[in-house]
């Protein structure tokens, strides 16, 4: 398996362009499910899940290529073939099960295994289930796959979530735009990728109101045609990379970053002393020396701050003045990058979901495992500071959601190598 070698102690200078968000770009792939018209995605980033889901799609009978060195990503379902998605394919990622709803509302029936994904909690599947089941749908759990069937297609209705799920509300919002009559979802997920999707399917012909808020609320049409959207900018690469200037030391420009994307993390930094500047190109962000202040931090849904720019937050806080307070309220153990930063010298007690950080002048590299996506990069930022070198390894999950960190980072004046496993 290959591994990210970090030489720290080098200040970084210059710009990083952020990619589209890989969150918004996996829900809006199962969106070519709903017609039978190509949709094409600009701003697409270049990710292994990418990949996955589009092995995904294309074994369902969707037609998918990544054009433009893959910042493009041109589908048609016209000539869709099973609505059944395996284990095989599904267990490598827990978006997976982002088809569901849209097979449902185009074919009436799917077969849908159990996703897989990262280790970071149960994130169980039972918001879906009853989400689908109050539009209509029987679905059945068998031998691991969830059946799904409809008696004359989905109907609109109120959709309650008992919580305000990112994937239950995007399966939701997908299957009520061919659903009959008008769908309500209340306690919605508010993020910014699925205002990217409403944006995009309104693209394609739906009937969508309140996308953004608690409330949204659906009319449901005959067909969706085909259309082209821009994937909007990733916000958690974004602050991941506003974070490398604050504990390396120096200023970085993020290009395509957007305050309103990020705007509870930006309150953080800026108590902890750190300056951020909206410019005309994206978010500036400048350490002028001297370390950060310890702030505390609770992982809340949008627009609270986000439980994936959790394990980064924590890295800087690592080096902060002072003692910080992180609550973890979205996940359950997602604490795991906590032992691998306390090999490099860090100070930190957890219980159960809260983390105590007790600041520290300097950390020292030494070799650490990544455990999960954003934890894998939470390593490599805290190697950006550390006396010597630090090897993370198991980045496999790091090409999951970062596209050509290395790259991005030397760039701007950071030692870092990608050492190929044998």
């Amino acid at each position: 398996m290959d591994s990210i070698l970090v030489t720290g102690g080098k200040p970084l200078r210059g710009e990083i362009a952020i990619a589209g968000a890989k969150n918004a770009a996996l829900t809006l792939m199962p969106a070519t499910l709903l017609s039978d018209e190509p949709l094409t995605l600009t701003n697409t980033p270049r990710l292994s899940d990418i990949k996955t889901m589009t092995a995904l799609l294309q074994s369902l009978g969707a037609e998918v290529s990544a054009l433009a060195d893959g910042k493009v990503m041109a589908m048609s379902s016209h000539g869709l073939n099973s609505t059944r998605a395996d284990y095989e394919i599904v267990r490598k990622m827990r978006a997976s099960n982002l088809v569901l709803g849209p097979l449902l509302a185009r074919e009436g029936h799917a077969i849908v295994s159990l996703p897989g994904g990262c280790a970071i909690g149960a994130r169980p599947m039972d918001i879906h289930i009853a989400a689908f089941e109050a539009m209509g749908a029987i679905i059945d759990l068998k031998d691991g796959y969830l059946h799904a069937t409809t008696q004359g297609g989905l109907k609109g209705g109120v959709v309650k979530l008992r919580f305000a799920s990112v994937g239950a509300t995007e399966n939701v919002l997908m299957a009520a735009t061919l659903a009959k009559g008008t769908t309500i979802i209340e306690n919605a997920a508010r993020e910014p990728e699925i205002v990217d999707l409403a944006t995009c399917l309104r693209a394609m012909g739906a009937q969508i109101e309140g996308d953004g808020t608690s409330r949204i609320e659906i009319q449901g049409v005959d067909r969706l045609h085909g259309a082209t959207h821009p994937v909007v900018t990733d916000r958690i690469e974004l602050g991941t990379y506003m974070l490398a200037p604050v504990i390396a030391g120096g200023e970085v420009e993020c290009l395509g970053g957007k305050l309103s994307l990020v705007e509870s993390f930006v309150e953080k930094l800026t108590e902890a002393g750190i300056t951020v500047e909206e410019t005309d190109r994206g978010l500036k962000v400048r350490c002028d020396g001297g370390r950060p202040k310890a702030v505390n931090v609770t992982t809340e849904p949008f627009p609270g701050f986000p439980t994936d720019l959790q394990a980064q937050m924590m890295a800087m806080l690592c080096f902060a003045e002072g003692t910080s307070v992180l609550e973890e309220k979205i996940f359950e153990n997602r604490f795991m990058h906590a032992p691998e930063l306390i090999r490099m010298g860090a100070k930190i007690d957890v219980h159960g979901g809260t983390a105590t950080v007790h600041g520290v002048e300097k950390m020292k590299g030494a070799p650490v495992m990544a455990t999960d996506l954003r934890a894998s990069v939470s390593l490599i930022l805290a190697g950006l500071a550390a006396e010597g070198e630090t090897q993370v390894n198991r980045v496999y999950h790091l090409d999951r959601g970062y596209e050509h960190v290395e790259e991005k980072l030397g760039a701007v004046g950071a030692q870092i190598e990608r050492i190929k496993g044998q």
